[in-house]
C-alpha cells in the first residue's frame, strides 16, 4: 500500500472514497455543503496518517473518520445559533418562499428528493448516490412527493 503522504495515492483515494465520504456526511447533516467540509476534513486527516496496511483498513479508516467528523460537526453545530430560513426569504420569489413553507409539510423522505432536485440541482441518480437508493426508487419517491405537495398547494388559499 502506497505512503499517504504519495500525491498520485492521494488524488487515487480522493477519486475513489469522496463520494462514499460526502453520502455518509449528508446521511446525518443533511447538507451538502457541510458534507463536502466534512469530506475535506477527512481528507486533511488522512495526509496525517502513517502508511495503511491493505485497502481495506483505508476503506475501514475513511468510513470511521468520516462517521466520526459528522457526529463532531453535529456537536459543535448544537453550540452554534444557526440563522432562521426566514432572515434569507428575501433571496427568494414569493413563490419559492410558499412552495417551501409547504414542503415542510411533506415526509423527510419525500422532502429530501424534492429539496435535492429543484433547489440543489441534483438528477435522480446523484440523489439515488446521496441517500443509498437506486435510481429507479428516486424517480419513484420523486413522483409521489410531487403529488403530495401539488394536493397541499392546491388545497392552500
Amino acid at each position: 500500500m502506497s505512503n499517504v503522504a504519495d500525491h498520485e495515492f492521494i488524488l487515487k483515494v480522493v477519486n475513489q472514497y469522496s463520494d462514499t465520504i460526502v453520502r455518509i456526511a449528508f446521511h446525518y447533516v443533511k447538507n451538502k455543503f457541510d458534507a463536502e467540509d466534512i469530506m475535506q476534513d477527512v481528507f486533511f486527516a488522512l495526509i496525517k496518517q502513517t502508511p495503511f496496511s491493505c485497502e481495506e483498513h483505508l476503506k475501514a479508516w475513511i468510513i470511521r473518520a468520516a462517521i466520526n467528523r459528522t457526529k463532531d460537526y453535529l456537536r459543535a453545530a448544537k453550540k452554534r445559533k444557526s440563522e432562521p430560513l426566514e432572515s434569507a426569504a428575501h433571496l427568494l420569489t414569493e413563490h419559492q418562499t410558499r412552495v417551501l413553507d409547504e414542503l415542510q409539510e411533506l415526509p423527510e423522505k419525500d422532502r429530501d428528493v424534492i429539496y435535492l432536485h429543484y433547489y440543489e440541482g441534483y438528477t435522480a441518480k446523484e440523489i439515488g448516490e446521496i441517500l443509498g437508493k437506486r435510481e429507479k426508487a428516486v424517480l419513484m419517491r420523486m413522483g409521489r412527493a410531487r403529488q403530495k405537495l401539488k394536493k397541499i398547494l392546491e388545497d392552500r388559499p
